[in-house]
């Protein structure tokens, strides 16, 4: 008896297999974001049930549409998901868990009356904390971990949970392209062999634009056109140093230690500048906001179940209380206050700016072909698609040095073991609905993304011609929004933005650039990252809330970088590099 043939399962996705047509195509790709986006935005379902239903969406087009295998397109998923979990909410989980080590322990009361003792002022301690603190962050460790640890931060200080984590969404836009020592510009670089430094500089003449007027926006929505008229002085000369030292280093310094540099250099700027001035009306501000705050709490947050929810109970003071501990701090309840911080800040920086250990770091990490799916999905060009292969960074996560950090701080402050494990417990239950968010949201991305769905709309938007470098930037928007990743952004469509450019007579360097450029203001509408600030400032299952504020910020921003960008191949080509 003859043998059966076993049936092939090896996929190569197709770029118009809807009618051979490409608009129709990219029409039925984007049926999985609208799902999302819809579920989200509009019906307010639970965040979870919007991803696990646009994970459905998105195999059911994989299948029906672009004619990828069953198993492949669930096993893409699985991947996606399993990336979510680890590396992904692993980071969030770590970070959080030491921000509840640092509560716990009673020292996070002097750190927020330390950031109270540079300036009292609600709007001005917005800037420091998620501006300037959160670019360092996201220079070191990215991946959500500055979402996640501003937006409790801002919580300790006084903010409402929703306005804390709209304006931790927003000012994490500024320093996303060089976020984790320029993952997204290295990554871009390797991909289409132009010089990360040379994509890097461009960058550095295009996001600088946006994040000198994220302080003012950040002023504007704590406390709308009062605060910018009070406070506008210090919020200017903070953006300003951070864009003119972001533009300098990407083009003169160091790609990879730009947000480092310039996170540093605004923070101490911006502690100087405050010496000489301070804005009027931060009384005013901060009653409106306690105000906003009980009533949040009592009403949108009541049913709050995320890990700062006790803690925004716990620590609801009066700003009289709060001068008082500021003025009862010594230098060493200080340095005690904001160990933990700079303990995150020395561990990232070797590990990630030692070359010795940033070499032997990743080399720990694990390759695992993914059972079933790896070499069975292969690009256009022929070649295995090396999505498929999952890296178990179990060491050189930045969640795993951020557990490390944990370990230490709950050493030194004597939670100890038993306390720290009963905070990773408590943490990984209030979690528990995030980690399915986020694990949809990937599996969601994988499926897109190896199905040939994302490179479909891609490739539509590309067809736009000449034209096509006002519309670039959207593809890094969506891209991000997607992913929750400015550097899966780039693995997605650098190569695409290349040669489009190339077809069209646009510089090449110039789109890539804008591909990481808009993926900066796309990450704070990603499903990934609003689970991550709902989590953090206990308003889980209430994405869709914060979506509806951040929205509008969104395109607003990505108008602004498209009209950049397409200037910049046209009558401003004086500002590139």
């Amino acid at each position: 008896m003859n043998a059966i043939a076993a049936v092939p399962t090896t996929f190569t996705p197709q770029i118009s297999p809807v009618a051979d047509s490409l608009a129709a195509s990219a029409l039925v790709a984007l049926l999985p974001l609208v799902t999302i986006f819809v579920t989200l935005g509009v019906l307010k379902w639970k965040a979870h049930w919007a991803g696990l239903s646009a994970v459905a969406v998105a195999i059911l087009v994989a299948v029906i549409f672009f004619k990828m295998p069953l198993t492949l397109a669930g096993l893409a998923a699985t991947e996606g998901a399993v990336f979510g979990l680890f590396p992904i909410m692993w980071i969030v989980f770590t970070a959080i868990v030491l921000y509840q080590v640092t509560v716990r322990s009673g020292h996070f009361e002097d750190l927020r009356a330390t950031f109270r003792l540079i300036s009292d002022d609600p709007r001005i301690q917005a800037i420091i904390i998620a501006f300037c603190f959160g670019a360092l962050l996201e220079a070191l460790a990215g991946f959500g971990a500055p979402v996640a640890i501003t937006g409790v931060m801002l919580m300790a200080v006084g903010f409402a949970p929703l306005r804390a984590a709209t304006v931790v969404l927003l000012a994490n836009t500024a320093p996303v392209a060089f976020g984790a020592i320029a993952i997204p510009i290295l990554t871009a670089g390797n991909l289409t062999g132009i010089p990360y430094q040379e994509i890097g500089a461009y960058v550095g003449h295009q996001a600088p634009i946006i994040a000198i007027f994220v302080p003012l926006l950040l002023v504007f929505m704590v406390d709308g056109r009062r605060g910018v008229r009070q406070t506008w002085p210090a919020a200017v000369v903070i953006g300003i140093a951070f864009a003119v030292t972001q533009w300098i280093s990407a083009t003169w310094i160091s790609v990879e230690m730009t947000d480092i540099i310039a996170s540093l250099v605004s923070l101490a700027v911006a502690v100087a500048f405050l010496r000489v001035w301070q804005p009027s009306g931060g009384d005013e501000a901060t009653e409106s906001l306690q105000v906003e705050r009980e009533k949040q709490l009592a009403t949108v947050g009541g049913g709050a179940d995320g890990p700062s929810a006790g803690a925004a109970d716990e620590y609801q003071i009066t700003p009289e209380e709060l001068d008082a501990q500021a003025q009862a701090l010594t230098p060493r309840r200080i340095a005690w206050a904001m160990f933990p911080y700079v303990l995150v800040v020395a561990v990232f920086s070797v590990a990630k700016l030692v070359p010795a250990v940033d070499t032997w770091l990743t080399g720990t990490n694990v390759k695992i072909p993914w059972p079933g799916l790896a070499g069975e999905v292969l690009n256009h060009d022929g070649t295995v698609n090396g999505s498929a292969t999952y890296s178990f960074s179990w060491l050189s996560s930045p969640g795993t040095m951020l557990l490390v950090c944990a370990v230490v701080v709950a050493l030194a402050y004597g939670i100890g073991f038993s306390g720290l494990a009963a905070e990773m417990r408590e943490t990984a239950v209030k979690m528990r609905w995030a980690f399915v968010t986020v694990a949809s949201v990937l599996a969601l991305a994988y499926v897109m993304n190896l199905s040939g769905q994302t490179i479909t709309i891609g490739a539509w938007i590309a067809g736009t011609g000449s034209a096509f470098a006002f519309f670039s930037p959207l593809l890094g928007w969506i891209g991000t929004a997607v992913t929750g990743s400015d550097t899966s952004a780039n693995a997605l469509f650098a190569t695409l933005q290349q040669s489009a450019a190339e077809r069209a007579g646009i510089d090449p360097t110039l789109l890539v650039a804008a591909n990481t450029s808009g993926g900066v203001v796309g990450k704070m509408i990603s499903p990934q990252n609003l689970t991550i600030a709902a989590t953090a400032v206990g308003l889980v299952g209430q994405e869709s809330i914060i979506l509806r504020k951040v929205l509008p910020w969104s395109v607003g921003l990505i108008v602004v970088m498209c009209l950049l960008v397409g200037l910049q191949s046209t009558v401003l080509s004086w500002m590139l590099p």
